[in-house]
């Protein structure tokens, strides 16, 4: 394990933007995750346990006004993080369609597109593209020919 400057699922976001275009937005829960890794998977499995949907610190304004959403995240426990349930429950994503990404170490997209499956109801949910956390800084053009494949 080691500390870097830029989350591996940021990388890979801003790789999907410089590929098709679009906006990022960061998912900050009100309470921080713990900046030690170890405690943060004891933080994040206690939250899939109880099914919490932590508070976050802001909801995009304009999120509605989009078609196409790539929604990133890093496979916590065999799904996305549960902040990102709290995220997506907020809006009717009928109509839309939606494409998972996840940096993980080992465990794919997990449940994670069926689990956006069953939250964004009525959209189409495409299918997702894992990256393996330590790859993801030389994952660019792996990431801009899924990309664009995508859309």
């Amino acid at each position: 394990m080691k500390t870097i400057a830029k989350g591996n699922t940021e990388r890979v976001a801003e790789f999907i933007r410089d590929a098709v275009g679009g906006d990022l937005v960061e998912v900050d829960t009100v309470k921080p995750y713990s900046e030690s890794y170890m405690t943060c998977i004891e933080e994040t499995k206690a939250e899939l346990r109880a099914k919490a949907h932590p508070e976050i610190k802001a909801y995009p304004d304009n999120f509605e006004d989009y078609d196409t959403i790539f929604v990133g995240y890093p496979n916590w426990w065999g799904t996305m993080p549960m902040c990102m349930f709290t995220l997506l429950e907020k809006y009717d994503l009928s109509g839309k369609t939606i494409i998972p990404f996840c940096t993980n170490e080992g465990s794919g997209l997990g449940s994670s597109e069926r689990d956006l499956k069953a939250l964004c109801k009525g959209a189409t949910v495409k299918a997702g593209l894992s990256v393996h956390g330590a790859e993801a800084a030389e994952s660019e053009s792996k990431v801009l020919a899924w990309a664009k494949k995508s859309i």
